[in-house]
């Protein structure tokens, strides 16, 4: 999927072969979704979610145990007005209690930097799937990880089958006591999460400001892009994004002219080219 999306890539910019830009946007566009570029926003809707995925790129970059950042966007991606995305640095099997701490953290990054400059009345729903994905990553540290000192290493949460209704679903075989102590772990991983992202976000308050500007202003950046933002450094957007790369043999363009003619790539009209 993700070649031939690369390959289409290719094809509407006229280019003769992929080239890694045209492997990077194909990732984006299916771990991330399509861009919708045509969404309508208005200028306050646009600073608010800028300021949303600064809060998550800057506590993602500020806490130790999370995923090195490899890009933040305010372009609006499949039901996202906003993304911000890690990647590991090699292949990972398991994650650890820091790890999985630094996660909370990250996810409430964005929903406190807009409390933090816009205040409690302006807080609106688009932290829904933030809060979700953290009760969820929380609710399983306590249940099926064995993470929580007060419950011990029990799982309290199993999994069954919903008989004609098909899949598998959960049940809890617990006494309301032990869900009463639950409810109070998953609270307490996530208020330590939320004390954690606010520390950082208003100790580091001057480079919020910095990426929001800048998301701003170029709408999607890099890692290492964020990290020359927030030191201060200039982006030179000519190499970094260009389509168009050093010479190659006395060639200039995206990649080496080939003298044979290359084989069609798949039935681009199947997939609306």
């Amino acid at each position: 999927n993700l070649t031939n999306e690369a390959a289409l890539l290719a094809a509407r910019k006229g280019k003769r072969l992929i080239a890694n830009l045209e492997f990077e946007d194909a990732k984006d566009k299916v771990m991330m979704g399509a861009e919708r570029r045509s969404m309508v926003m208005t200028e306050d809707e646009k600073k608010a979610t800028a300021y949303h995925e600064s809060g998550h790129a800057l506590v993602l970059m500020r806490v130790p145990g999370n995923n090195p950042l490899h890009k933040v966007t305010i372009i609006p991606r499949g039901r996202a007005l906003g993304v911000t995305f890690s990647l590991p640095e090699r292949d990972v099997h398991s994650h650890n209690m820091v790890q999985m701490k630094a996660r909370l953290a990250m996810a409430f990054g964005g929903r406190i930097a807009e409390q933090l400059i816009y205040g409690d009345e302006e807080l609106n729903t688009g932290a829904a799937s933030d809060i979700q994905q953290a009760t969820q990553i929380a609710r399983a540290m306590v249940t099926e990880y064995g993470m929580s000192k007060k419950l011990g290493w029990l799982r309290y949460q199993e999994s069954q089958d919903n008989g004609y209704l098909g899949g598998l679903g959960t049940r809890s075989n617990v006494s309301e006591d032990t869900a009463r102590m639950i409810d109070a772990e998953v609270r307490t991983l996530i208020e330590e999460a939320e004390a954690t992202a606010r520390k950082v976000l208003t100790e580091n308050m001057d480079e919020l400001h910095k990426l929001t500007n800048a998301l701003l202003e170029y709408e999607t950046l890099s890692g290492d892009e964020a990290k020359k933002v927030i030191a201060g450094e200039p982006l030179d957007r000519n190499s970094n994004n260009s389509d168009v790369r050093p010479a190659i043999d006395g060639h200039i363009g995206s990649v080496p002219q080939i003298r044979r003619k290359p084989k069609p790539f798949g039935d681009a009209r199947t997939h609306g080219a």
